[in-house]
């Protein structure tokens, strides 16, 4: 069983205020600009462990979502501040899966729940296995999680 300071360290996370470009003609979000909050929450948690993103392209390497689950509550308008928790799930040697929740800050209300399963593969598109420092790190992160 996890800790719950064990546990809080390794659920990241960020807030951002929603966007009048990320609303639609309801004035609610769009449906598909939730992936862009969790693409974000997912970006920001890496970053918290010390995994770049960008260092990660830099070395010839990418990490499309090759599958997504989102599961909607409560919807999210113009101006409000939201905060996207993401944690790692899952790690194996080609993906891993990232679990997110958004919800209202000033409601507490959770808006969004999904996952992602991202895939690591080379700049040619061909799936390959995570570098070793970065599977190293990433499976130090799930053990934690055991």
């Amino acid at each position: 069983m996890v800790d719950k300071t064990t546990a809080d360290a390794l659920v990241h996370s960020c807030q951002t205020r929603v966007l009048y470009g990320d609303t639609d003609s309801g004035g609610v979000v769009y449906y598909g600009n939730y992936l862009r909050y969790f693409e974000k929450g997912r970006t920001e948690f890496m970053r918290a462990q010390g995994i770049s993103y960008k260092s990660l392209e830099e070395s010839g390497f990418i990490m499309p979502v090759v599958e997504n689950y989102t599961r909607y509550k409560a919807s999210a308008t113009y101006d409000d501040l939201i905060e996207i928790q993401t944690t790692l799930a899952e790690v194996k040697q080609v993906s891993c899966k990232f679990i997110y929740q958004i919800r209202n800050v000033e409601t507490n209300r959770i808006l969004v729940k999904g996952h992602t399963v991202n895939a690591i593969v080379d700049k040619s598109g061909r799936l390959t296995k995570f570098p070793d420092e970065i599977y190293s790190k990433l499976i130090e992160i799930a053990r934690k999680l055991d």
